[in-house]
């Protein structure tokens, strides 16, 4: 009973949200993103004008506990259950603007959580192809995903560890979550002239947001970009 009524309300939600994609002036929520994006993610340096342009527009707040959609908008991470959290809105934009995602992409993310993080990407490339450890949040993602219209994403529910063999390779990867280093399967199914960006570190207080290039002869080209604090990511068996 609990999970039907769970869809209704992700259903109602999707279709309120459609209907003030059609009317913005009627979004409530229009001023807190444009205030999020203006102080939050311009003051801090981001500036590629297509990533600004999907973090005002994608309804972060749908992609929250629905107790918790007061903190959609402000400055810092927010839990989202099953010790996981959807991303500070500076991180998210920072970590996409690293990618530098383009509309032929083919996207391998790690870690859906909530599905924030593809739904700021769908708008920029192809497809995303996202998976997550947490059979709960992996199935919740794609049904608010789908609801609200994002068809150029799929959602698995597995091991990001193993990567997606059968999709690769990937123009770029994106890591939601912090592995000890990055997996050898991830640097595999990069392809080459590809960009992967994720934060990396053994201790959450000992992690770096990271960006690898692959040239297009193989090589690997690694940066550290600035400290950062995710959770760590999880190993589990491929369903």
């Amino acid at each position: 009973m609990r999970r039907a009524g769970a869809t209704i309300a992700v259903l109602a939600a999707a279709i309120a949200w459609a209907t003030q994609k059609r009317e913005p002036s009627r979004d409530p929520w229009a001023a807190a993103r444009e205030r999020m994006v203006r102080e939050q993610i311009e003051e801090r340096g981001v500036r590629h004008p297509d990533v600004l342009r999907v973090m005002r527009q994608t309804p972060r707040h749908l992609f929250l506990p629905e107790r918790l959609r007061s903190q959609a908008y402000e400055d810092h991470p927010v839990p989202i259950g099953y010790g996981q959290t959807i991303s500070q809105p500076y991180i998210v934009a920072l970590m996409t603007e690293l990618l530098e995602p383009h509309r032929d992409a083919k996207v391998l993310e790690i870690g859906t959580g909530s599905g924030y993080q593809a739904a700021v990407l769908a708008p920029l490339v192809r497809h995303v192809y996202t998976i997550e450890i947490v059979r709960e949040l992996a199935e919740s993602a794609a049904e608010l995903l789908k609801k609200l219209g994002y068809h150029n994403v799929t959602v698995r529910w597995g091991d990001g560890y193993l990567g997606w063999p059968e999709e690769a390779p990937f123009d770029r990867i994106i890591v939601t979550a912090a592995p000890p280093e990055v997996p050898k399967a991830l640097l595999d199914q990069l392809k080459p002239g590809g960009k992967l960006v994720a934060p990396v570190g053994s201790s959450i207080f000992g992690q770096d947001l990271i960006v690898i290039e692959k040239t297009p002869d193989g090589k690997i080209r690694r940066r550290s970009v600035l400290p950062v604090m995710f959770v760590p990511m999880v190993k589990g068996r491929q369903p």
